[in-house]
C-alpha cells in the first residue's frame, strides 16, 4: 500500500461522530466497501502501469463477493475476538439486496469482511486494515 493513500485514510478515519459499535453491521459494510475498494485499486496500481481497462478488470476480480469470501476465510484465524465478533455480525446481518452474481453465502461473507473493514476504519485502525488485506491477498496468492 502506498504511504500517501494510507495517510489519507488515516486522516479521514475516526472522523465520524459516533463510535463504530453504534453503527449497524450494514452501515459498517457500506463504509468498509469503499475503503476496501481504495486499498484494492492502490494494490492493482502498484503492480505497474497498465491500461485502465486491465486495472479495472484486476480490481473487479478482487472486489467481487467470491474473492472477498475467500479472504474472509483466509484471515479469520488472524483476528482478535472483537474483530471476529464484528465479522460475524456483518455476516449474519439481514440485507434487503441479493447478490447479482454468486451465491448468498459468499455475499454474506463479503458483507462480513466489509463490515470488519468499516469497523476498523471508523476506529482509526488503518494499519490493521492494511495488515489484514495484505495477509488475505498473500494467502490468496495474488501478491
Amino acid at each position: 500500500m502506498d504511504k500517501p493513500i494510507q495517510d489519507l485514510l488515516k486522516v479521514t478515519s475516526g472522523e465520524l461522530s459516533h463510535k463504530a459499535n453504534t453503527y449497524s453491521p450494514l452501515a459498517l459494510a457500506y463504509i468498509g466497501d469503499g475503503v476496501y475498494e481504495i486499498f484494492i485499486r492502490t494494490y492493482v496500481m502498484n503492480k505497474g502501469n497498465m491500461p485502465v481497462n486491465k486495472m479495472h478488470k484486476a480490481s473487479r476480480e478482487l472486489v467481487r463477493a467470491s474473492s472477498q469470501s475467500k479472504i474472509y476465510y483466509l484471515i479469520e484465524e488472524l483476528l482478535t475476538e472483537e474483530e471476529q465478533a464484528v465479522l460475524r455480525r456483518g455476516r449474519n446481518a439481514k440485507s434487503i439486496s441479493t447478490p447479482k452474481n454468486g451465491d448468498v453465502t459468499e455475499y454474506r461473507h463479503a458483507t462480513g469482511l466489509e463490515a470488519l473493514i468499516g469497523y476498523l476504519y471508523i476506529e482509526g485502525k488503518v494499519d490493521r486494515i492494511k495488515e489484514l488485506i495484505d495477509a488475505g491477498l498473500n494467502r490468496l496468492g495474488t501478491v
